[in-house]
């Protein structure tokens, strides 16, 4: 009888797993707005009370897809930046792995970024849900930056929320001109405007730019040398 009950919980985990899925692929398409308990059934090929079982409620569904999504965004944007050493190198791969993560949704779009355009003049649960976990994606890359100053990678009078919200407006003009002008060279172009914003709050010279040559004897910053021209 345990045996079964273990059975039952576990193939039903793997059903709200399989309606989960189907929910964030319909989400990047349609819209958080897009997802309904009868759009899923539909999709999943599953009864309407067979979804409902599940998630109860329509809001509810679309506070589990933005769960789904921030936990899958730590999986491949955060989770390997961390195992990087505090100061720039973790702060570069954060900003690295975010814009990985922003070429493979050209086609379908960022749920932080569609779902603010969605919500960002609907007060409510669903809402607070996505807010909240921009914020603490916010948090994780001011804590980044802060451990970049004292790891004296950084001038120490850096603005950690003023240089975030700078790296978040490169991610916001990759993803309109990456996904909305199909522009070729905008994922070479966030990663040149990301250096020049290292280069300003860097302490001393500016750090190399992506296939930059750094002239010999150089000075450095965070391991890398500063190159002739500057911003």
């Amino acid at each position: 009888m345990v045996r079964e009950r273990g059975r039952g919980a576990h193939k039903g985990q793997q059903t709200r797993a399989t309606i989960l899925e189907a929910a964030l692929n319909l989400a990047s398409q349609m819209g958080i707005e897009g997802l309904s308990i009868g759009a899923l059934a539909e999709v999943t090929g599953m009864s309407k009370s067979g979804v409902f079982a599940h998630f109860g409620s329509r809001e509810e569904l679309q506070i589990s897809v933005i769960r789904e999504y921030h936990e899958r965004f730590e999986e491949e944007v955060f989770m390997p930046a961390i195992r990087q050493p505090r100061g720039l190198p973790r702060l570069r791969a954060l900003f690295d792995n975010w814009v990985a993560k922003v070429a493979t949704e050209i086609d379908s779009g960022c749920i932080y970024i569609s779902g603010a355009v969605e919500f960002d003049d609907r007060p409510g649960p669903v809402r607070d849900a996505l807010a909240g976990m921009v914020v603490t994606w916010h948090g994780s890359l001011v804590r980044a930056i802060k451990m970049a100053v004292e790891m004296g990678h950084l001038r120490a009078d850096t603005d950690p929320m003023q240089m975030q919200f700078e790296i978040h407006g490169l991610i916001l003009s990759l993803h309109h001109d990456a996904r909305f002008l199909r522009s070729p060279d905008a994922i070479d172009r966030a990663r040149t405007a990301f250096e020049r914003v290292l280069q300003f709050y860097a302490l001393g010279a500016p750090v190399t730019l992506p296939g930059q040559a750094s002239p010999s004897g150089a000075a450095t910053v965070g391991g890398a040398k500063a190159p002739l021209t500057p911003v």
